[in-house]
């Protein structure tokens, strides 16, 4: 049995409880703070945030090319000019270095022709395929980049880590198979760092070349 003193803690915590669950239940969603006006948008994120909430909203350019190559020799192709070392053993090998010249020499062993690696691949279409019991669509998700790379753009734009490394999508469709990427530069554009536009186009230009080569 509770004594008195442990009867009222435990109604207190009850109510703490209670409280806790009030205000969480209270707060709107982020989807529904952009369905409000911008004066209760404010409202809103001064009262249940704090004021330190931000929506933004940029334009992204997606680049995209059609092939009339077969699926897998797309992905052959892609995958051919990409490093893919075992991502276990290179995350263990990055983390064991000592100075960042270490660090640059585990990276640049991992690299490919284009000095990109695959980081990981996800075959989307094999969740659809098992659900319509056929052979198609085949659509894969491939995640590519070079860390080098990516710390150039994250030290003057630190939201770059959210798209690097990038992603390349490669799907069947009746007109032929579909390479697409989001362009770099477009996503950072916003931000107004000249030094990471400069490199997210040098990464834009080799990223749409090594498309181009995979669809001809």
């Amino acid at each position: 049995m509770l004594d008195h003193d442990d009867g009222n803690r435990h109604g207190l915590q009850s109510a703490s409880d209670i409280l806790i669950r009030t205000v969480l239940d209270a707060q709107p969603s982020p989807a529904q703070i952009l369905a409000r006006t911008d004066a209760q948008r404010d409202f809103i994120q001064e009262s249940c945030f704090g004021g330190q909430m931000t929506i933004a909203k940029f334009e992204v350019e997606r680049f995209s090319l059609r092939s009339s190559k077969p699926f897998d020799a797309v992905v052959t192709a892609l995958k051919s000019a990409v490093g893919q070392p075992d991502m276990v053993e290179f995350f263990k090998e990055t983390r064991a270095t000592e100075s960042f010249p270490d660090l640059e020499g585990v990276v640049r062993r991992g690299l490919g022709r284009v000095d990109l690696m695959l980081f990981a691949e996800f075959d989307l279409g094999d969740i659809l395929r098992r659900e319509n019991g056929t052979g198609t669509p085949k659509i894969m998700r491939f995640v590519i980049g070079n860390p080098l790379i990516m710390k150039e753009m994250v030290k003057h734009v630190p939201d770059a880590g959210s798209y690097a490394p990038i992603t390349v999508l490669i799907d069947e469709r009746p007109d032929g198979v579909h390479i697409s990427y989001d362009l770099m530069e477009s996503i950072l554009l916003s931000y107004g760092s000249s030094k990471a536009l400069v490199v997210a186009r040098d990464l834009d230009a080799t990223i749409t070349s090594l498309l181009h080569e995979c669809a001809n």
